[in-house]
């Protein structure tokens, strides 16, 4: 197997999860009602904790940095998080899209990763498994409740599908790396990953009463994946490691 094809997929995915973890876990104490106060701090909780399952196997099977380090000790640009997952939580609509959007995309990904050929991705994704589907089930069931309301709502659920797509395109931005991880049998590859998810999440789009933005690659916010990221990922970053930062060798 290719370690540095793998490598880069485990970051992939670590950082996207750390870094949504953090994003969703900002609506903690403010959520528009108690029930969503509650759901996206516990899915924050899961997705922090899918990033330290994901960045320990780079540490115990390729020798990285632990996994407090590679979360609190690395330079913005060593991140491979997509532009997505970094954006501020802004208003409910908004992050009610992007929690649609990209846990679709994770549920879709941790699927096929279940009969990964790196058997330690494999037993994560199976372990994993029931979280991710209580993820999904809360983004469809609101994303359909909120699109299906007034015509506030649905506007504004239209408005924020339309400006998160781009950025959602660049989950599947592509990797050097696709054609080895695809004949080792790691992973399917982006390509079919983002094939898969535009075929689940169309038909609820359109049950919910909105139009599909029309998918154009060259639209497609790519970047994140090679260390180019958005203004609001180093802000973040400042604040995710306020703490470790006054003292980085300090044992907690």
């Amino acid at each position: 197997m290719n370690n540095d094809a793998i490598k880069d997929l485990l970051y992939r995915m670590a950082d996207d999860a750390l870094i949504i973890g953090h994003r969703n876990s900002e609506w903690t104490g403010i959520g528009p009602m108690l029930e969503e106060d509650l759901a996206f701090s516990s899915m924050s909780q899961d997705k922090i904790g899918h990033a330290q399952a994901l960045y320990n196997i780079l540490y115990t099977s390729f020798g990285e940095k632990n996994p407090d380090m590679l979360a609190f000790q690395r330079a913005e640009k060593d991140f491979r998080s997509c532009q997505l997952v970094e954006l501020p939580i802004g208003e409910y609509d908004f992050s009610l899209v992007r929690h649609f959007l990209f846990d679709h995309a994770e549920a879709l990904r941790y699927g096929l990763l279940e009969a990964s050929s790196f058997a330690p991705l494999a037993g994560l994704a199976r372990k994993v498994r029931g979280e991710i589907r209580y993820h999904v089930m809360h983004a469809d069931t609101f994303f359909k409740q909120l699109s299906t309301g007034n015509e506030v709502a649905k506007a504004r659920m239209q408005s924020a599908l339309n400006y998160a797509l781009p950025y959602a395109l660049g989950i599947f931005e592509p990797s050097a790396y696709e054609e080895a991880l695809i004949a080792d049998g790691v992973f399917a590859g982006e390509a079919r990953l983002q094939e898969l998810w535009l075929e689940k999440i169309t038909p609820i789009v359109a049950a919910a009463g909105l139009q599909m933005p029309a998918i154009d690659a060259a639209k497609a916010i790519y970047g994140g994946r090679k260390g180019y990221h958005s203004e609001y990922l180093q802000p973040l970053l400042a604040e995710m490691t306020e703490v470790t930062s006054i003292d980085p060798a300090a044992e907690w």
